[in-house]
């Protein structure tokens, strides 16, 4: 008896010590955009519970914040703009980028009462986009811009989340806007607005990618590509089978079953989603194309100024890139 007294609570311990391991959250941070969709996806198909992953997935304002949770350690991985990796890793945060996402959709929708045309009217104007040095600012400001020969100086932007970029352009507090997807779709079917650019069409670049800490990366190695490979199988789920994609996550970007248009009436937001599934591109891996944009992306920012790093030479974005993952997929 007195065997049984001690052999229970130390077989209890144990099952205790099991569950407490098998309840290890593995934490993705995301942001409510469809560049981001494969991480939603993953969840809501139950794809992160099929590679034997408990994920808790955590939203955030912006793609600065998101960072700032890996540096801090409260995030396993994230889905964001690289440039925020490149940003913190030339400061000596330990970074590694270590799966693509998303390919830069990026879209300036102009209030028709402005005479927005095209990139260069905006001279003058304002204009919502996202927060200063956050990856689509870098392109805003460093190519789109640029290209049209504007000076970041000659327009007038304001740094804001991507839903309160349309709300300000509904509102006609700015005249125009550098919106994500499903923000693009949703203003053009609500407001008097068109869409006067696109950068995915003239100037492709990776613009989401996969983010974790060299920290998690080594403690967590086999959770990390486990939750590469969900999101794998949730980017095949978006590219073959967007409708479907689209009832996993519509909800997440439209609080109604249908949106209130100006012209169609009411349009499911299955519906409304699925257009802007099938505008984006998504991808899993980061070919030598990309990788090579990246870089020049990450030039751009030390051009800005917003990158400075500790010796006065360009930044290397292999220093950040582990690729180990696609090798290993033979993706």
């Amino acid at each position: 008896m007195k065997f049984m007294k001690l052999a229970i609570p130390a077989l209890l311990a144990l099952t205790f010590a099991g569950q407490t391991f098998a309840a290890d959250k593995f934490k993705v941070g995301y942001l409510r955009v469809m560049d981001d969709a494969q991480a939603i996806v993953a969840y809501e198909a139950g794809y992160y519970k099929k590679q034997g992953l408990d994920v808790e997935l955590v939203e955030f304002k912006s793609g600065t914040d998101l960072i700032k949770a890996i540096v801090g350690g409260q995030l396993d991985s994230g889905v964001l703009g690289f440039t925020n990796a490149v940003a913190w890793a030339s400061k000596g945060a330990d970074l590694k980028v270590v799966g693509g996402a998303q390919h830069g959709y990026h879209a300036i929708i102009a209030r028709d009462d402005t005479g927005i045309n095209k990139v260069s009217d905006l001279k003058g104007k304002t204009l919502a986009s996202q927060a200063e040095g956050s990856t689509a600012d870098t392109v805003l400001k460093g190519v789109v811009l640029k290209d049209a020969g504007l000076k970041p100086d000659d327009v007038n932007v304001m740094g804001v989340s991507p839903q309160v970029a349309v709300q300000s352009l509904v509102g006609k507090r700015v005249d125009a806007a550098f919106l994500f997807e499903p923000q693009a779709s949703i203003a053009q079917l609500i407001a008097p607005v068109k869409q006067v650019y696109e950068i995915g069409e003239v100037w492709p670049f990776p613009c989401m990618v996969v983010i974790t800490s060299g920290e998690t990366l080594k403690k967590r190695k086999d959770d990390v590509w486990k939750s590469l490979d969900a999101q794998k199988e949730a980017i095949d789920l978006l590219q073959k089978k967007p409708a479907d994609a689209s009832k996993l996550i519509a909800g997440y970007f439209i609080s109604e079953p249908t949106l209130k248009t100006l012209k169609k009436g009411d349009v499911p937001r299955e519906t409304v989603i699925t257009d802007a599934i099938k505008s984006q591109t998504f991808s899993p891996v980061l070919n030598q194309k990309e990788q090579a944009r990246m870089q020049e992306i990450a030039n751009i920012l030390q051009e800005q100024g917003s990158l400075k790093t500790r010796d006065g030479k360009p930044f290397n974005v292999n220093s950040i890139l582990d690729l180990s993952w696609q090798k290993d997929r033979k993706l």
